[in-house]
């Protein structure tokens, strides 16, 4: 039977589903802990998440709804003014506005080519093999990170056609029934980098700034990650997943192509395209330069806490600078409709979750969790590892990593710290497993269906690699991230 879908972009089946869930979930007995808007507020956002996984409209479309249930609703407050306030109140989040901008500054890497560039120089070095691909690949991904916190921009817009390029050019292409020379490989090790350099930067996939927040209630603001902080505590572990990565995938699915001294000539030919660097392109590259040190606090190590900015009010300075430059002009922004999208639907989000946690709701769903778990009789080291792998597996059911994060996030972190997990390694833990998560699925990200949807790997190959990765980044972040952040005093 064919899902028909409406002109306005509604899907009829999963829409009804969604909204009998919600309504099965109002309907239940609520628990004595738990007020009358405290569950209905609950119902409404299980709805929402529901109608998300069964993508019952786009993403933007459900949080409109959204807001409006919250607020026409009264379920935050009987006066209808701060009913709406309340609905609206997460847009003046700088964390939000920080991953919409960022997304924004990001658009300047694939106007000017420097993104491109920036791949190809990395395969004219490293392209003498496939597995050196592989590697350029990854670090073409690894350089560009930090300042593209669409996951699926990054992965998919940028390194993915530099990717399909190079197959393409040793004859690999699933029409051809060939992927198997060079193209599955390099699409795997394209797919696979996406995750390890998510978990590495705050700013390198959307739903990290609503980790930290999410991490900063469950802790009182006793932990509140910055951009420096969240860097050191995954290098060490990042560095050696995006080392082990491409060997890994080269000996679970070995290309039949092992040397490439043509991607190399190829690369240099691409290069010599693209001409010397625009001033485009070295605006761009003042701009991550910048931004990079302004997300570092470098102008505070060197001239003390007066110059200090917000992370936010630096990206906002990085797009003043391309706007005034005319490297980026307004008509691109507006254009920009991955960032407005995310801005929309990240706002509702964290407004549902937030409001979940100021009813009480979360605080009776972790004690729930904490009572089944202490019934196993583990210890906090039992406990805050099962939570991390229930929280990472069950993006299984997710095909959506901040729906996942905002679904679940909250209760577990407040489980693992009630049940004596160190403070510091376990939110680390969570915040790294948020993106471990992504190496799973076909539809885990948005990341998955552009390089999937390419054909080079079957569906079944894809969930096998998916699965393996996601045991072998786990183990490096318990056993490379548990010593290195003894190391920096962490626990």
């Amino acid at each position: 039977m064919v899902q028909t879908t409406s002109s306005s972009g509604l899907r009829p089946i999963p829409a009804v589903v969604a909204l009998c869930i919600g309504l099965l979930i109002w309907l239940l007995p609520q628990p004595d802990t738990v007020s009358d808007q405290g569950w209905l507020m609950l119902a409404m956002f299980i709805g929402t998440i529901a109608a998300i996984i069964g993508k019952a409209m786009p993403i933007g479309a459900l949080s409109i709804l959204a807001i409006t249930l919250v607020a026409a609703s009264g379920v935050t407050s009987d006066n209808p003014g701060t009913s709406i306030k309340n609905a609206l109140g997460s847009f003046t989040s700088p964390l939000i506005w920080l991953i919409a901008i960022a997304i924004m500054i990001s658009r300047g890497l694939i106007k000017t080519g420097l993104g491109a560039r920036i791949g190809y120089h990395f395969i004219a070095l490293f392209g003498k093999r496939t597995l050196g691909i592989g590697y350029a690949l990854v670090l073409s991904e690894l350089t560009i990170a930090p300042v593209t916190p669409s996951n699926t921009a990054r992965g998919g817009g940028i390194v993915h056609p530099i990717m399909l390029s190079i197959a393409r050019s040793f004859g690999s292409n699933p029409e051809e029934n060939s992927t198997e020379k060079i193209g599955k490989y390099l699409a795997l090790v394209n797919y696979h980098a996406n995750p390890i350099t998510s978990a590495m930067f705050i700013t390198a996939t959307a739903p990290n700034p609503l980790t930290v927040k999410l991490i900063a209630e469950a802790t009182g603001a006793e932990i509140s990650l910055s951009w420096t902080t969240w860097a050191v505590a995954m290098l060490l572990p990042g560095l050696v997943a995006i080392a082990l990565m491409p060997l890994l995938l080269y000996w679970l699915y070995p290309p039949e192509i092992k040397k490439t001294e043509d991607a190399r000539i190829f690369a240099r030919q691409k290069l010599d395209d693209l001409g010397p660097l625009s001033r485009g392109e070295k605006i761009m590259l003042a701009v991550f330069s910048i931004l990079l040190a302004l997300w570092a606090d470098l102008p505070v190590w060197f001239f003390g806490e007066a110059y200090q900015l917000n992370a936010t009010t630096s990206a906002f300075i990085g797009l003043s600078i391309l706007l005034i430059s005319g490297v980026l002009v307004w008509q691109d922004i507006l254009a920009e409709k991955s960032a407005w999208d995310t801005l929309v639907w990240f706002g509702a989000l964290v407004m549902m979750a937030s409001q979940l946690n100021s009813l009480g709701v979360i605080s009776w769903f972790s004690a729930s969790i904490q009572e089944l778990i202490a019934q196993t009789g583990l210890g906090w080291a039992g406990a805050s590892g099962l939570l991390v792998l229930i929280f990472l597996y069950s993006h299984y059911f997710f095909a959506s990593t901040t729906a996942h994060i905002t679904a679940m996030m909250a209760a577990f972190l407040t489980v693992g710290l009630a049940m004596g997990a160190p403070p510091m390694p376990f939110v680390l833990m969570m915040a790294a497993a948020s993106s471990i998560m992504m190496t799973l699925t076909h539809y885990a990200t948005g990341t998955s269906p552009v390089i999937f949807g390419s054909n080079y790997v079957t569906l079944g190959e894809w969930w096998r690699a998916g699965f393996v990765m996601s045991v072998v980044n786990l183990i490096i972040w318990v056993v490379i991230g548990g010593l290195w952040w003894k190391l920096l005093g962490y626990w």
